[in-house]
């Protein structure tokens, strides 16, 4: 999930993305404390709970896009870009046979991971382009998620896009648009920090202290975070739930 190179690491950046995981963290244990019985159904899917996860996948994306710019400057790095892709789409088919297989009804088909694989390629189209370009492109998504969805994407295989009129069941949908403007947006603002210099004062900054070290640690190693977090969520629980009930 983490395109940053090491010579371009930046401690907010990675410290922020160990932020959004524990934040997600925390949603994904509301939604197993529901599956598993320990609240009542439908506190997963009440409206603050919907934009609290919407808040942290774009807060995800966001600095899926301004990694991308800092990872792949002055030129695409090709080898390390492309290895990225397969680890991340790797493992988004990871989660989706695992979820079709545990949770049938609300696999994951296209969710965060998906999403970041395809939204990396889409936003190497972006990476020569001034800034203005990215944050033009945001609005021009959002716009179309909000007035471009009908009956004609509801087939299947347009579920990927976010333009179909209704919303298929999935315990993680994270279509193109709108979010893709997220990853647009992070862009757009990794652009003008370097031009302003601003980059190059984050570079020199140096969190420490014992729980920015934590956060910026999970921030360096998201995707296998990801990809553990639930399990270990949901078997601590469930041996909990085996205990008391």
């Amino acid at each position: 999930m983490d395109q940053t190179s090491t010579k371009t690491r930046i401690d907010l950046v990675d410290l922020l993305r160990g932020v959004a995981l524990i934040a997600m963290t925390l949603f994904h244990f509301g939604w197993d404390l529901e599956m598993l019985g320990f609240v009542e159904r439908g506190f997963a899917s009440q409206p603050a709970m919907i934009w609290f996860a919407r808040c942290i996948a774009s807060s995800f994306l966001f600095l899926v896009g301004f990694s991308l710019v800092l990872a792949h400057n002055p030129a695409i790095k090709w080898p390390s870009f492309l290895k990225r892709l397969v680890i991340v789409g790797g493992g988004g088919a990871v989660i989706t046979i695992a979820t079709y297989f545990a949770t049938p009804d609300i696999f994951i088909f296209f969710g965060i991971l998906h999403h970041i694989a395809l939204a990396s390629l889409f936003g190497l189209l972006f990476l020569r382009l001034p800034a203005i370009w990215s944050l033009f492109a945001a609005i021009g998504v959002l716009i179309l998620f909000a007035y471009g969805r009908g009956a004609f994407f509801d087939a299947p295989w347009w579920w990927w896009s976010g333009l179909n009129a209704f919303v298929p069941r999935s315990s993680d949908y994270v279509p193109i648009f709108p979010f893709f403007a997220a990853v647009l947006l992070g862009i757009s603002c990794a652009k003008w920090m370097k031009k302003s210099g601003s980059i190059s004062t984050l570079s020199t900054e140096n969190l420490s202290g014992q729980p920015a070290s934590l956060l910026k640690f999970i921030g360096r190693h998201s995707l296998i975070y990801y990809l553990v977090h639930q399990p270990v969520l949901i078997t601590i629980l469930y041996m909990i739930h085996l205990v008391i009930r």
